[in-house]
């Protein structure tokens, strides 16, 4: 969108909230780069330059707006609604692969040369993946700075940077403040309670936002010992890489607040994307339900509950599975199903509030399990085992950086995986906006409610005018049922 100067500039001179995150606006006399809806009074039109990323305004030698805080924007919905190498790569910077793996191993993972990705997101951000996780981690400095009490030495290598002096001229550098001097500068509000390994902050998004079936589908699938609902909050464990955590996220006007515990600092920038990928936070809810409105049979929906976003997982591989566990069974019977996994296999930990219990064991400790041992038909013990065997070993991967189209075949192919399950793991572990679900029961029985084709084939062709966003679609078509994933728990 950067490209197109006067939407642009319409969208600063209104202030408009939903483009934060699309672009940013530097101003050429102050050098300072600023969100779309900056409280100041616009600079004209002229003074304006348009980026595509914090940190392609950063590299140009712009500083971020101490007012604004354009830091703190939403992600661009972009690299949730597209595929592409560059898309999957967005996703890889967010989840911290750059700190921990280096552009070789991003590259890597992508199937490229560390020369054609650093050209391509040149091309697209205009920076490259070395300065986009650059902004990142000063980004998350930042928030350890202003929302903790760790010593600054401290913070600099939680957020990922290799020495303190890095640390130090970064911040300098991106926000023209020592860190220091940021921390002054917060402490006219109170910090969070000095807990070892307690992070307290705020995950921003777009309004609107439909608390309803977010934390309503998460509450009502919720395998007990990983996740839990307490006191208005959704609580689960998390397997990270330097260590685990645990996360309570709790619905606020115009912000998630999240109270995150870790084991290992270091963890921390990966533990918001995950965040923020379950709660699908960077989504445009805006252009989704504008979309689907054009659906009269669809516009009744929306209207009820506009900004309803699709509930994902913290982790593809545990997401797998439980669908597999959830093949042509209950809810209720799916959580029972995974709590026996997680109680046998699972690791144990320690949670202050005592709800949470163990982590989702992962592939790797699937990978002997007995399947006589399993209270499942035979069929789906085959299934279930072959999964595991696959994502143990390698040959499947259901990554952020997982390509859709591949991961879907390679489910396919699969014994005992069918269109449901296929394209539920597609919609909420790999995050594909355009998954589609005909054959779930729910989907069904709002198909017939609303005069929808009731044959597969015949509903999905209807359901093309709905893409990219069929996926939304369904969690709006959920809402016909009166199902407790609709609804916040009391």
């Amino acid at each position: 969108m950067h490209t197109d100067t006067e939407a642009c500039v319409r969208a600063v001179q209104s202030k408009d909230a939903r483009f934060d995150g699309w672009f940013f606006t530097a101003v050429l006399t102050t050098r300072i780069y600023c969100r779309p809806s900056c409280p100041v009074v616009p600079p004209k039109a002229r003074n304006m330059s348009f980026y595509p990323s914090a940190a392609a305004c950063q590299q140009a030698g712009f500083r971020a707006c101490k007012r604004c805080r354009p830091d703190t924007s939403p992600g661009s919905p972009e690299w949730n609604a597209r595929a592409d190498s560059v898309a999957r790569a967005m996703r890889l910077i967010q989840d911290g692969v750059v700190d921990r793996e280096g552009v070789t191993g991003l590259a890597a993972r992508l199937g490229y040369s560390a020369r054609q990705i650093e050209r391509q997101l040149l091309a697209e951000l205009g920076a490259g993946p070395l300065a986009l996780a650059r902004a990142q981690r000063a980004q998350t400095a930042r928030l350890l700075i202003e929302t903790t009490a760790l010593p600054l030495a401290e913070v600099a290598f939680a957020a990922g940077f290799s020495s303190v002096r890095t640390f130090n001229e970064t911040v300098r550098e991106v926000f023209a403040l020592t860190p220091g001097e940021l921390r002054t500068r917060a402490a006219r509000a109170p910090l969070a309670p000095a807990t070892p390994g307690v992070i307290a902050l705020r995950l921003p998004y777009r309004t609107p936002l439909n608390p309803s079936n977010l934390f309503g589908h998460l509450a009502a699938t919720a395998v007990p010992g990983v996740e839990e609902w307490r006191d208005g909050a959704y609580r689960r464990t998390l397997t990270l890489p330097y260590g685990h955590g645990t996360v309570a996220l709790t619905p606020r006007p115009g912000h998630i607040a999240a109270r995150l515990s870790l084991t290992d600092p270091r963890d921390l920038t990966q533990a918001i994307s995950r965040c923020r990928w379950l709660l699908d936070l960077d989504a445009d809810p805006v252009a989704v339900d504008d979309r689907l409105r054009t659906d009269p049979l669809l516009a009744g929906l929306v209207d009820a509950g506009p900004g309803r976003r699709v509930p994902r997982t913290v982790d593809g591989a545990e997401f797998a599975v439980r669908a597999v566990l959830g093949q042509q069974v209950s809810t209720a019977a799916a959580r029972t199903h995974a709590a026996r996994l997680v109680t046998a296999h699972g690791v144990e930990i320690d949670d202050p509030e005592g709800g949470l219990t163990h982590l989702f064991p992962s592939p790797g400790a699937l990978a002997g399990l007995d399947p006589e041992k399993l209270a499942l038909p035979r069929t789906r013990r085959t299934t279930l085992t072959t999964l595991v065997a696959a994502l143990a070993d390698g040959t499947l991967r259901l990554d952020h950086d997982t390509d859709w189209a591949r991961a879907r075949a390679e489910l396919s192919e699969l014994p005992g995986f069918g269109p449901w399950t296929v394209e539920t793991i597609a919609m909420r572990a790999l995050g594909d906006p355009d998954a589609f679900l005909p054959t779930d029961l729910g989907i069904r029985r709002a198909a017939e409610h609303l005069g929808l084709p009731a044959t597969p084939a015949a509903f999905t062709a209807r359901a093309a005018d709905w893409r990219p966003w069929r996926a939304y679609a369904v969690q709006y078509l959920w809402t016909v049922d009166d199902h407790p994933i609709n609804h916040l728990p009391a």
